[in-house]
């Protein structure tokens, strides 16, 4: 007797670039059958044609700040799972809003929307050893206990370490790769780093990144891409990528499909000289919380928001969207939303960036093929994050799974309603069980804390 068997549905055979109709039958929260399932079942879903995807895998977000929840609600989490992605990779950009430990304790004890996996950040590091000065160096003192913590995180469970290189001018390249001194050479991990600095600078923090990489021979993740040179310089940052994978570093990327960025108007990112360097003016900047939501800046308010609002996000639009799609249509670069909310507002790619891609840039627009999209958003981020048993859709993997609207799935999350959930996202399956039936939330606590050892 199978616990869930799915039927009529366009199954997507990723390895073969096809599609199967037919069944899948779960048990034990894996896949047992695919094709003609005869086995009767507890649970049948009837997909009535609509395609059958692995659940997609965000290798880039920020979780919850449980402080802000105060652990009662879910917050970027809820949006996840209403896109249909089944785990997420939490802790980018150096930025840890909790400990690990936290992180997993809470999951734990009240579960999740999505399963989660953490980085380990090198930003929230030096503020743990008091190194809160973002332009001056850690101490030698603070760089060796950074390294205790870095090994410490890792036998806890975290996938890698996260910088972020452009939050915290400071950080030199000596103590981005000192900190993994316990760790070099672990083939096992990642890294990923949010860029030194963006637009004309681009090409210099990528091939930075890459010394990053060869220097600690770690596998080295490059984060949104799309923000960090869609600018006019994308081939040339594409090639200098391509170049360094050919020299042997193990290097990928990920981009998402939004040609604005978000974060948070204190940071670094919004530091003199910023909208000369983009060629754009105060107009380009919208905060996006209380007491100025929605509001678009001017000189006063820009300062007024950076100085007595330092962690307000702030919404910046100033990529070139051409660029954007020949970044999701290189084979190194795969989909991922770098989500990232505070009391549910924030940027809509927290919320839209999967259906987003499906809908917008493969269905309607035509810019990307739906094989290739669809391996950028499943298993090509589960192998990156060595995930062995997630990504496809074959016997033996785990039954994460959702099922899609082809012809309606579209984001529907604005810059002024950042979390409205998606169109055409019909079930979500996560390990075995469902999460989202007839476009309706059936279990929001079914998700994990995945540990790298656990993998």
């Amino acid at each position: 007797m199978l616990d869930i068997k799915i039927l009529n549905g366009k199954i997507i055979d990723i390895k073969n670039k096809k599609i199967i109709e037919g069944d899948i039958g779960i048990k034990e929260s894996k896949i047992v059958e695919i094709g003609q399932v005869l086995s009767s079942a507890y649970v049948e879903i009837d997909a009535k044609g609509n395609y059958i995807s692995p659940g997609f895998i965000d290798i880039h977000m920020h979780e919850e700040d449980l402080l802000l929840t105060k652990k009662m609600e879910y917050d970027i989490s809820q949006t996840m799972l209403n896109m249909g992605v089944t785990t997420c990779a939490t802790g980018n950009c150096g930025n840890n809003r909790q400990s690990i430990r936290d992180l997993h304790d809470f999951i734990e004890e009240k579960g999740n929307p999505v399963n989660y996996m953490s980085f380990i950040g090198h930003n929230y590091l030096r503020n743990q050893v008091g190194s809160t000065d973002i332009y001056k160096k850690s101490t030698k003192s603070q760089i060796e206990k950074m390294q205790s913590m870095v090994e410490d995180a890792i036998n806890f469970g975290a996938v890698g370490v996260s910088y972020g290189l452009e939050y915290c001018p400071g950080i030199d390249i000596e103590e981005a790769i000192s900190i993994t001194k316990g760790i070099k050479g672990r083939r096992d991990l990642l890294l990923s780093a949010h860029y030194r600095k963006d637009s004309i600078y681009a090409i210099d923090a990528i091939k930075e990144m890459g010394q990053i990489g060869r220097e600690t021979d770690i596998p080295f993740q490059i984060s949104h891409l799309s923000s960090c040179s869609a600018y006019g310089n994308m081939t040339e940052a594409l090639v200098t990528i391509d170049e360094l994978v050919n020299s042997g570093l193990d290097l990928q990327v990920d981009a998402y499909p939004y040609d604005a960025f978000s974060t948070y108007i204190g940071s670094a990112v919004f530091d003199d000289g910023c909208l000369e360097l983009w060629n754009r003016d105060y107009n380009s900047i919208m905060l996006a919380e209380k007491p100025f939501q929605g509001m678009r800046c001017n000189k006063e308010l820009f300062e007024k928001a950076r100085r007595d609002y330092p962690e307000m996000l702030a919404v910046a639009y100033v990529m070139n969207e051409d660029e954007i799609i020949q970044a999701l249509n290189h084979p190194l670069v795969m989909v991922a939303s770098d989500g990232l909310y505070r009391n549910h507002q924030g940027h809509p790619r927290g919320a839209g960036t999967f259906p987003r891609v499906i809908g917008s840039f493969v269905r309607d627009r035509k810019v990307m093929n739906f094989f290739d999209a669809i391996y950028k958003m499943t298993y090509m981020p589960a192998k990156r994050l060595g995930l062995k048993s997630k990504g496809l859709l074959e016997e033996g993997y785990d039954a994460d799974i959702v099922i899609f609207n082809y012809d309606t799935i579209i984001d529907k999350a604005t810059f002024e309603d950042p979390q409205l959930k998606p169109d055409g996202i019909e079930c979500v399956i996560i390990d075995g069980k469902v999460a989202i039936k007839n476009k309706n939330l059936a279990n929001n606590t079914i998700g994990k804390f995945i540990k790298r050892e656990s993998m």
